[in-house]
């Protein structure tokens, strides 16, 4: 399901392709976030014009509402969303634990709902039930998130589990059309995350999610933890960097040699008035834009700054009005997707390297306001 194109000669940077029943993601790949089956503010329709090749639902929370009845109505998550191309499916491990009301136990996890108070049980084989009715191409397996990053036995307790529910998840996982990724634990600990990679080599998984990052320690221990674990991965398995999306942490990232990223950072900060631009993210509901009659990025060409102007926009979202909202997020995701697209192209040309220097170089001195 996983080809490698080609091979950055100075970094670990790659392109590449991800096969699935719904078609070609091409690598490294950037999913937006479509928690409950959508982007927030943003159709399928237009996700295809904006070039999403793959998007990633949440299970814990399309089981909790609308409900795994009414997606198995529907037919699966592609049918109910209107979205023919790939999705993934995070087994909602990362949202449980972040829960207040969490009881870990040897088989599962109970935890009560924000939604209704109402109680669940959820253990590795029913993960793998939930996601196989939401019907998704890629399923994750069942892993214990740590919320604390820096406590080295709460750490190890979630390595520990993860892989015994990785074994348990692949004895229930029916196979068919789905694929199924394992999730590595370790935080910042060498020594677990070589545990977990080790562990979760002998179970054949075609691609590892870099799981427990991004959760509070310092980027700069995220970077080089990354670097750790690319060492240890082997090569033919899709490296997955989950809850990652600011260009430059991306760039690392790839130079790092990892292939997928989801985040809903570009729509959030779209919801609250940032907008990202080649010269770095700037606030549109800034005072200083109330009357410049630019694009939101004059090296933009995506249908909102062919068409409207940064004053426009920053009327709308100041005014509260919802047109704002779907008109920055459309921008901010066509951003990233170009991004991506020019990330993949100077790898595939062997310019990955001054293409990065000269991003950084111009996406700097606009956030410094040179």
């Amino acid at each position: 399901m996983f080809k490698i194109k080609a091979k950055d000669t100075v970094t670990g940077a790659r392109t590449g392709e991800i096969e699935t029943p719904h078609g070609v993601a091409r690598t490294p790949c950037f999913m937006p976030v479509a928690t409950l089956g959508t982007v927030k503010t943003l159709s399928s329709p237009e996700l295809y014009e904006i070039g999403v090749d793959m998007i990633i639902a949440n299970a814990y929370h399309l089981y909790m509402k609308p409900g795994l009845d009414i997606i198995s109505r529907a037919g699966s998550i592609h049918k109910f969303m209107n979205w023919e191309k790939s999705v993934v499916t995070d087994s909602g491990g990362f949202q449980i634990f972040s829960l207040e009301d969490v009881k870990v136990e040897d088989d599962g996890v109970h935890f009560r709902s924000r939604l209704d108070g109402s109680s669940h049980f959820i253990t590795p084989e029913r993960s793998m039930q939930i996601q196989g009715s939401i019907g998704a191409d890629i399923v994750m397996a069942f892993d214990y998130c740590p919320k604390n990053w820096d406590d080295y036995n709460e750490v190890e307790r979630s390595v520990e589990a993860t892989v015994r529910w990785a074994k348990r998840c692949l004895s229930a996982f029916p196979g068919g059309k789905q694929q199924l990724f394992g999730i590595l634990q370790g935080g910042i600990y060498h020594d677990l995350r070589k545990r977990c990679i080790d562990s979760m080599g002998e179970m054949g998984f075609p691609g590892l999610g870099l799981g427990g990052l991004s959760i509070g320690e310092p980027f700069e221990r995220t970077a080089e933890t990354v670097d750790f674990m690319v060492e240890q991965i082997p090569a033919g398995k899709v490296r997955y960097f989950m809850g990652l999306g600011m260009p430059l942490q991306i760039l690392d990232m790839v130079e790092s040699g990892v292939d997928l990223f989801d985040c809903g950072m570009p729509t959030h900060i779209a919801r609250t008035g940032s907008t990202l631009t080649s010269r770095g993210k700037i606030n549109i509901k800034a005072g200083k834009y109330k009357d410049d009659f630019s694009p939101l990025d004059a090296d933009c060409d995506c249908t909102v700054c062919r068409n409207h102007t940064r004053a426009y926009i920053r009327h709308l979202i100041n005014t509260n009005e919802i047109l704002g909202l779907r008109l920055n997020s459309y921008h901010n995701l066509y951003f990233i997707m170009r991004f991506m697209d020019n990330i993949r192209k100077a790898i595939n040309e062997g310019n990955f390297g001054k293409f990065r220097k000269d991003f950084e170089k111009k996406y700097n001195i606009g956030q410094t306001g040179g």
